[in-house]
């Protein structure tokens, strides 16, 4: 079995020894370094996969992306400017405002990166304005708004009320997902999708 193989398995399986051990294997032996991000990014993808499957849960896709970090602090120095900029689309990302929860959009974004998306993310308590400026600067193809407090659902219309009147609606595709999130939400304030896992958010972006 190859190291590059044995890199993907080990962190679909959350095993970081196993990992960081290939992966310090295939440096020594002078590997490509975009060569290795794409075996994570593989490995990350099965994970998800083993998540929607009810084969994985919350806490593997947390201590993955710990992994992950960890991989690419050492990978990051190595990878030339090119292969630091994902080729793919962009995924802008945020907790709604006065919603200061963060579990569910770093796991999303975790994944989201795992698949070879560029991932912006805003944080948490994202103000419209806030979401407005970054489609602006970044001109994504989606955006991703989290929301775990049923008391935020005015933030979520606000939010589209914003882009809406900045005239950039209509430039990309938009989901939504949380705890307080629905389809009945996403349908009243014309938001393209309901995630109700981060894994159904990412194959939803995947479809595009």
């Amino acid at each position: 079995m190859s190291d590059f193989t044995i890199l993907k398995e080990s962190l679909a399986a959350c095993e970081e020894a196993e990992t960081m051990q290939a992966l310090d294997r295939l440096l020594a032996s002078g590997a490509d370094a975009a060569d290795i991000v794409a075996a994570c990014n593989e490995g990350m993808a099965i994970l998800g996969q083993r998540f929607d499957e009810g084969d994985a849960f919350i806490p593997d896709l947390m201590f993955a992306g710990m992994i992950m970090k960890k991989a690419m602090d050492k990978l990051s120095p190595l990878l030339t400017g090119d292969a630091q900029s994902p080729k793919g689309k962009t995924f802008v990302i945020g907790t709604v405002q006065h919603d200061v929860h963060d579990i569910g959009k770093d796991i999303t974004a975790m994944i989201l990166k795992g698949n070879g998306i560029n991932v912006i993310d805003l944080g948490v308590d994202v103000p419209p304005e806030k979401f407005v400026e970054a489609v602006r600067e970044h001109k994504p193809e989606f955006l991703g708004m989290s929301i775990l407090l049923t008391t935020c659902y005015k933030s979520v219309m606000q939010t589209m009320d914003a882009l809406q009147a900045a005239g950039l609606r209509d430039s990309l595709k938009i989901c939504i997902g949380g705890a307080a999130a629905s389809a009945l939400i996403a349908e009243r304030c014309n938001i393209d999708f309901y995630g109700k896992t981060a894994v159904d958010s990412v194959n939803w972006v995947k479809q595009f």
